[in-house]
């Protein structure tokens, strides 16, 4: 996915562009019209947000994917002619409020309560310095896996870097117009010990939660009392204090002049907050776009503590990246399950988009995932065989090894070899990984009833007497017109050709039922054309002798 590389223009994409509704065209047309009246700034500056409490989850990656969409569709309205820039920030100064149930060792991590994440050590061992050194790491390792263009930023080194200090010290000197912000938001217990500021203590090394007893704007320090009682005073520059989070969202737009920021709904009702604190300390509230929650299977919203729903590395076990990515693109404003069996649909649906993509004006093509997925350069793929399809092959063959699906593949698609079609290969080893672990675990295979032996007889039947090569379109009408003449798998709703009842879609089901042992399958006469006639004949023996429910 790109980031300042060099893009082509033409007359056509710049004028579809201007009128494409895309939601990453639509969010760029915020950024553009934000310098309408004054004109742009040297560099337009997109921001994501990573809480690094936990490992990354593929939420977070959903973040950069996706503010990688808007920056690309930025950089063709404006024809590249402002600087962008993209910067995935890590509030790895947060303290570790609660020890995350997916580390090796929880009792290792306790003493270490509410010090800052990057003073954590880590439990996964290794060479990092701390825990948020190494989240942040799994972050970066990621991301760059994708080929993002992209600056990370460590909330601890900018806090003790002094890169923060100008605002923090101009926070200090509108502490109540912070408070005035904030108390409305909190209940009466909290009102009386809140503080924006949280100090680092010099003696624990814990992040505090206390209330600030003086807070001198001139002298840039606040006083409170330490966790033994004493009084203390630190200087509020140089990562002696950090913000609260609420606080720190406002004080790092304004420090850094951040212009674009998507969260999670779960941020949408804080917006304001962080907007008018923003402004207090002197910036410009950036464009925000907000996204609906990722869920895992039972619908509970996905937490890197929890580690429920699918980690990134899960995901790229059984897919390619670009499923993923799409996964992201499509309705990021509605709530989705991310869970294993999202992912074949991803997969085929990938493929079809970029199949259509070279067909497609340009109107459609900018409407096109792969067009926002690929930065505008889709690569041009042949692939004779969905990934749905290739589940149900491994599925009846059994294979073990990719060289056995090639020979039905190349079958199926004279001239197809691993070499000549090498995205397919690649799709083969991840069809073999999800059966084995997803597909093979469930199938329960059921005996025919009289019915549906009688039906697969004469499916048997109807394909044996269908021509030598005969394709999946042959296939199909063969087990259609077996169909229409049982009384069971008639449809009335529907018509066949010669006006009769069409089938119903419980014939199919049956199928995949009693052949497969699967609920569900992709198109029967596609399946049968890849398996092979002979072989689905063999099939449906299998089935009818009992063999395969056994």
């Amino acid at each position: 996915m790109a980031g300042n590389d060099i893009l082509d223009f033409n007359p056509e994409l710049l004028a579809a562009a201007a009128q494409n509704k895309a939601w990453p065209f639509e969010e760029a047309k915020k950024i553009v019209a934000r310098y309408a009246k004054t004109g742009f700034p040297e560099t337009i500056l997109f921001e994501t947000g990573y809480g690094p409490s936990g490992l990354p989850h593929i939420g977070t990656f959903g973040e950069v994917a996706r503010t990688t969409m808007v920056r690309h569709a930025f950089r063709i309205l404006t024809g590249d002619k402002v600087k962008t820039r993209l910067l995935v920030f890590s509030d790895d100064m947060d303290g570790m409020r609660k020890i995350p149930d997916n580390v090796p060792d929880r009792a290792f991590l306790e003493p270490y309560l509410h010090k800052p994440l990057t003073s954590v050590p880590n439990p996964f061992g290794g060479d990092y310095e701390s825990f948020g050194h190494h989240n942040n790491a799994m972050l970066r390792r990621f991301l760059d896996t994708f080929g993002f263009d992209y600056e990370f930023a460590s909330a601890t080194d900018y806090y003790r870097e002094g890169r923060f200090d100008a605002v923090l010290l101009r926070a200090a000197e509108r502490f109540d117009d912070i408070m005035a912000v904030m108390l409305p938001t909190l209940g009466e217990e909290r009102q009386a010990t809140y503080s924006p500021f949280l100090p680092i203590s010099p003696k624990t090394g814990r992040v505090l939660y206390v209330p600030m007893k003086h807070v001198d704007a001139r002298a840039g320090t606040v006083t409170f009392d330490d966790e033994d009682g004493a009084e203390t005073t630190l200087p509020v520059t140089g990562g002696a204090v950090k913000l609260q989070w609420k606080p720190d969202f406002g004080m790092r737009w304004a420090a850094l002049n951040v212009d674009f920021e998507m969260f999670g709904k779960d941020h949408q009702t804080n917006a304001v907050i962080y907007d008018r604190i923003c402004e207090i300390l002197g910036g410009r509230a950036p464009e925000h776009f907000v996204y609906e929650l990722f869920l895992d299977e039972t619908g509970q919203k996905i937490s890197k503590s929890k580690g429920n729903g699918l980690t990134i590395d899960e995901w790229l076990t059984y897919a390619p990246t670009e499923s993923l990515a799409l996964y992201m693109f499509q309705k990021p404003r509605v709530a989705k399950k991310l869970y294993f069996d999202v992912i074949p649909r991803a997969v085929d649906e990938y493929y079809q988009f970029l199949s259509a993509y070279p067909k497609q004006d340009w109107k459609n093509r900018l409407g096109n995932p792969v067009w926002h997925i690929h930065s505008g350069n889709p690569p041009a793929i042949d692939l004779p065989v969905p990934f749905a399809l290739l589940l149900n092959l491994v599925s009846v063959s059994n294979a073990q090894n990719k060289d056995v699906l090639w020979g039905f593949i190349s079958r199926y698609a004279p001239g197809a070899t691993p070499q000549t079609h090498p995205e397919l290969d690649r799709l083969t080893g991840y069809a073999i990984r999800y059966f084995d672990d997803f597909v093979k675990p469930s199938k329960v295979y059921r005996a025919p009833d009289e019915v549906e032996r009688d039906a697969l007889a004469k499916l048997s039947q109807a394909l044996g007497d269908l021509p030598e090569g005969a394709g999946g379109e042959a296939i199909q009408n063969a087990a259609l017109n077996v169909a229409r003449a049982i009384e069971r798998y008639q449809d009335h709703a529907k018509k066949s050709p010669e006006g009769g009842p069409g089938v119903s879609v419980a014939f199919f089901q049956m199928i995949y039922q009693v052949l497969i042992g699967q609920e569900r399958g992709p198109r029967f006469g596609s399946f049968a054309a890849l398996y092979g006639v002979a072989e689905t004949r063999e099939l449906i023996g299998k089935a009818l002798e009992g063999r395969l429910a056994a």
